[in-house]
């Protein structure tokens, strides 16, 4: 069996595995998110939530799946046919392609690459893509504006995601998923992690990733008091279900890179007990809840205020960051907590 792996039929064999490994993982997950999104949501308002189909209600994201799956697919008479349909599979498929270069360990990784942040954030950018050819292919002026919502505000966040970034790659001196959680490895532990050095930017950039995502309180796109559930209001069954799926997964990926690049990533928090994948899982279902809580209480922003917030505030911010990071990092500031590349530590 592994001279047959060395061969060019079992390395295709062993890649197409490893892709239907990770991508079982993210869609098996899908499931008990979507649940435990509408759970949490349900606790805060003192409600029950999903409960009857399946124990506890785990199998009814299942149901409701299954429910999109057998409806009509209706396209709308003036739209786009090609475009129409294109539009959620590019959404679906985008998100799902950044999770090629997600690691859970050292050596569980579908793609090991130099440039792995470089790539997530270049993919996560076409996603836009998708929402901006469902509004316009949809002919119809509500889901057309969303989509224009949709693409100033992924834009706009997305600047400040990337300045974040860009002072977590000047401390590790690596662009490389592996090498930014191994710098952050250390006989400290929990505070070893790049969370403590660039605490400031934690919480930018988890607000960036809900705006990034267009989760509430920055669900703008999908407004449904103006615009009548925005760009996918012309969706119906499985195209639909495609919109959403590579919503819930672009959060879950949001949820990855917040834990490899301040969290540790399958780092142990305590020193002495062994890192593994586990952790990794752990970390990004704790800061899913996090994205679950903010839905359940806060109130929506007014565009307006989106836009002041990521022009006027998120970038000033995160841009003088990256110049204070290159200044700690060059002169060795802080007992080198901004130079791992050259401490080691």
């Amino acid at each position: 069996m592994s001279e047959f792996l060395t061969t060019p039929g079992g390395t295709a064999l062993l890649i197409v595995a490893q892709c239907l490994a990770v991508l079982s993982f993210v869609m098996i997950s899908l499931l008990f998110l979507v649940y435990g999104d509408r759970k949490i949501w349900a606790a805060v308002q003192m409600r029950r939530g999903p409960n009857v189909v399946g124990v506890f209600g785990l199998l009814q994201t299942v149901a409701d799946a299954l429910k999109y799956v057998v409806k009509e697919v209706v396209i709308p008479a003036g739209a786009d046919r090609t475009v129409f349909m294109l539009a959620p599979m590019i959404s679906f498929v985008l998100a799902m392609i950044a999770w090629s270069v997600i690691p859970f360990t050292d050596t569980w990784v579908l793609s090991n690459i130099n440039v792995a942040v470089l790539f997530v954030f270049a993919v996560s950018s076409l996603e836009v893509y998708g929402v901006i050819m469902g509004g316009w292919a949809s002919n119809s002026k509500y889901p057309f504006l969303g989509s224009l919502r949709s693409a100033a505000q992924m834009i706009s966040y997305e600047v400040s995601l990337g300045l974040i970034i860009i002072g977590v790659i000047i401390s590790t001196g690596s662009m490389n998923f592996g090498d930014i959680v191994r710098a952050q490895d250390g006989s400290y532990g929990f505070f070893n992690w790049y969370w403590l050095p660039h605490f400031p930017m934690v919480f930018l950039f988890f607000i960036s990733a809900l705006a990034e995502t267009n989760r509430p309180p920055f669900d703008l796109p999908e407004a449904e008091s103006e615009l009548v559930a925005g760009y996918q209001v012309e969706y119906s069954s499985t195209p639909f279900l495609l919109f959403m799926a590579g919503e819930y997964i672009a959060i879950f990926l949001m949820c990855a890179l917040t834990t490899l690049l301040f969290f540790g990533g399958w780092l142990s928090p305590i020193p002495g007990i062994p890192d593994g994948a586990l952790w990794m899982v752990a970390k990004m279902g704790f800061f899913f809840f996090l994205f679950a809580m903010v839905k359940a209480i806060t109130p929506r922003y007014r565009y307006d205020q989106l836009m002041r917030i990521g022009w006027k505030v998120f970038l000033p911010l995160s841009l003088g960051w990256v110049v204070f990071v290159a200044f700690a990092a060059k002169f060795g500031w802080f007992w080198g907590l901004f130079a791992r590349w050259t401490t080691g530590a």
